[in-house]
């Protein structure tokens, strides 16, 4: 479903219609059975703000609602022109269950994103512009309250004012397929790290077919654990002389 210009009070009454009634055990969001291990709760945490990065930030935003949608819950898509419906259904999205939202605008971002937070399970964003700390805040209080998780789909690391509550982040992209001067993109290897807070203060790391030869997503290696590198400040430099 498609919303080519967010009105808020269209959106609520969509909340209406579309709200999940959620168990109060029911703390935690499905993913991808090959991503399973590599979260701290096994899946995403409700009331949690999520950020993909790297080489396939999107298509992991994509895979990681794709179950959730599955099971007949409902996303939203806020502001992603260049999304590609065909990748998002092959990742297991469920498009009779998306909500697509045209750019609400720097003004109406923050009022747009908290109304969808209300009505939905998942709410993808990429937020083109740095979000203040009130605002961050505001968004965080609202996913809280109703279960629902906020998914960075990749764009600048640095927009939040604090560190979301987990990042995920796909590197070493392998394609597979393609030989010398002949062949076709058939599948694409890559590691994906997770780590956040708490829990997910160690970082663990997965190899997946993101996507694999039939568009879904499968282990490629083990779960293993990744050593935490201490930060080292920036050194001072200042002018002599």
């Amino acid at each position: 479903m498609a919303i080519p210009s967010p009105d808020l009070e269209a959106l609520r009454q969509l909340g209406e219609r579309v709200r999940p009634l959620t168990a109060a055990g029911e703390r935690t969001l499905a993913v991808p059975p090959a991503l399973a291990g590599v979260f701290p709760q096994g899946g995403l945490q409700r009331g949690s703000i999520v950020a993909t990065g790297g080489v396939a930030a999107t298509s992991l935003a994509l895979a990681l609602a794709g179950p959730t949608t599955a099971s007949g819950a409902w996303m939203a898509v806020v502001g992603l022109p260049d999304l590609g419906l065909l990748a998002a259904a092959e990742l297991g999205v469920a498009l009779e269950r998306t909500l697509l939202v045209a750019d609400p605008g720097p003004q109406a971002w923050a009022a747009t994103v908290a109304s969808l937070l209300d009505a939905v399970d998942v709410v993808l964003v990429r937020p083109a512009s740095a979000i203040a700390p009130g605002i961050q805040r505001r968004l965080a209080a609202r996913a809280r309250d109703r279960g629902s998780v906020l998914v960075q789909a990749g764009g600048r690391p640095s927009a939040w004012a604090h560190a979301p509550d987990l990042s995920v982040t796909a590197t070493a992209a392998r394609w597979e397929g393609l030989a010398p001067g002949h062949g076709r993109l058939l599948a694409r290897r890559v590691t994906v790290a997770v780590q956040g807070r708490r829990a997910a203060a160690q970082a663990r790391q997965v190899e997946v077919w993101l996507p694999g030869p039939d568009g879904r997503v499968a282990l490629a290696a083990p779960v293993l654990p990744v050593p935490v590198v201490p930060m080292i400040p920036d050194p001072v430099l200042r002018e002599v002389g």
